[in-house]
């Protein structure tokens, strides 16, 4: 069976909202939830995440509003945060990850945080149980992978292709997974550019992917009311799953 991670912006259009559309999204084929930490440069991210961002800033989101929305329900589904760095620095790194680990949170995702600098915070991570999701690029040399993979923890990102999230490009990821395979037994994960249309596609070969900007599209959609954005999310997240897995 082959898994889908579903990330989602905290507190964008409101925390409570968040909660209970991460519990949808858990009982409609979601293995794992990415909670995005609202970021005013999000550089990874495309226009729907950045636009989702920065509203959920305006409205006011703090970083409290996502340790609200993280007990609430990590208990329920498989948590990660995924953020810049800077979020998380500023919550103090010795006192956030604890803080984590007693809230249930699986790990943290943090693409602006080189390998390197995060070999700093091994020892952290490893002593509160938590998984510091490793990325791996197309522009990365077999070398650089073996490196970065040697010690990944939860499942790889693996960026399908060079650019940013939401974006249509397609790619021949197959020898790019061989490469990845050959130093790792930790699952791999596709990320961007991952939607209903693209996933069967870009799953070969991996073992789940993560899909982001398709969920974000459906909440920026204002003519929806919040009960029909939770159902739309739900409809794609098990179609999506459905087609990962058939």
């Amino acid at each position: 069976m082959k898994d889908l991670v579903a990330y989602i912006t905290s507190g964008y259009p409101e925390k409570n909202f968040t909660i209970d559309l991460a519990l949808a999204l858990g009982e409609n084929g979601v293995d794992t939830l990415e909670l995005g930490v609202p970021f005013s440069d999000p550089v990874a991210d495309g226009p729907a995440i950045e636009a989702a961002n920065h509203k959920a800033l305006s409205l006011g989101f703090k970083f409290k509003d996502l340790l609200e929305i993280s007990r609430a329900v990590a208990p329920a589904v498989d948590t990660l945060w995924m953020g810049y760095f800077n979020s998380f620095y500023q919550q103090n790194m010795d006192l956030l990850l604890p803080k984590a680990q007693e809230l249930g949170v699986n790990g943290l995702i943090i693409p602006d945080l080189p390998h390197e600098e995060a070999l700093r915070y091994k020892n952290l991570f490893d002593a509160n149980n938590l998984a510091n999701i490793s990325f791996v690029a197309p522009t990365d040399t077999p070398e650089r992978i073996k490196e970065v993979v040697s010690d990944a923890q939860k499942f790889i990102y693996m960026v399908a292709y060079t650019g940013i999230t939401g974006s249509g490009v397609s790619e021949d990821l197959q020898p790019f997974l061989a490469t990845i395979k050959e130093f790792t037994q930790t699952p791999v994960y596709v990320g961007f550019g991952v939607n209903e249309k693209t996933a069967k596609e870009k799953v070969k070969g991996a073992d789940g992917v993560i899909v982001g900007s398709a969920f974000i599209n459906i909440l920026l959609q204002d003519s929806l009311s919040f009960n029909e954005k939770i159902h739309r999310c739900s409809d794609l997240a098990r179609e999506i799953k459905d087609k990962i897995n058939s």
